[in-house]
């Protein structure tokens, strides 16, 4: 398992990081619709995107980007996968972006205890932001519980457990 976190590591690809959810973090893009442009739905030139930690961020650099012209906004209606989300996790709970006093004193932090299931889907991504994005890992150590499995080897869930007792009784 060791040997499969490292390689996940090292071999990072391009993942797709949103999803067309009602629910999560918004992407902190913002499109860009030029009183002049002859197309006007979202998306249609790819040069009118730009980004922002907040709304008022994203109309500064397109002021910038688009100086003198006259435009709306709209913020991309998509939210960062929950992959996505889950890796900012360690830090955005501690307050990142900003350099909070949680951030500075929990950041990062000793442990992480979870099932490995889901470590590479969720875990190596927040090593992978944590590294990147908050200079450092954000645990020193993980330690995996066991997963309660069926003759078959499948996962068995603690839903399906209540659902299974619940017919027998």
């Amino acid at each position: 398992m060791v040997v499969n976190f490292h390689r996940w590591l090292e071999n990072i690809r391009d993942w797709c990081i949103s999803r067309q959810l009602w629910w999560g973090h918004r992407i902190p893009a913002w499109y860009i619709t030029l009183e002049d442009d002859e197309l006007k739905e979202l998306g249609a030139y790819n040069d009118h995107w730009v980004v922002g930690r907040d709304e008022k961020e994203a109309l500064a650099e397109a002021s910038l980007k688009f100086p003198g012209k006259k435009f709306e906004m709209c913020q991309d209606p998509d939210v960062l996968d929950t992959r996505f989300s889950s890796g900012l996790f360690p830090l955005s709970v501690l307050g990142w972006p900003d350099d909070t006093d949680d951030l500075k004193t929990f950041y990062p932090t000793s442990v992480l205890e979870t099932g490995p299931d889901i470590l590479f889907f969720w875990v190596a991504r927040m090593v992978m932001l944590g590294i990147k994005l908050g200079g450092d890992g954000p645990f020193r150590k993980v330690y995996l519980h066991p997963m309660a499995r069926d003759v078959h080897m499948a996962v068995r869930c603690q839903s399906l457990w209540e659902m299974l007792l619940t017919l027998l009784k």
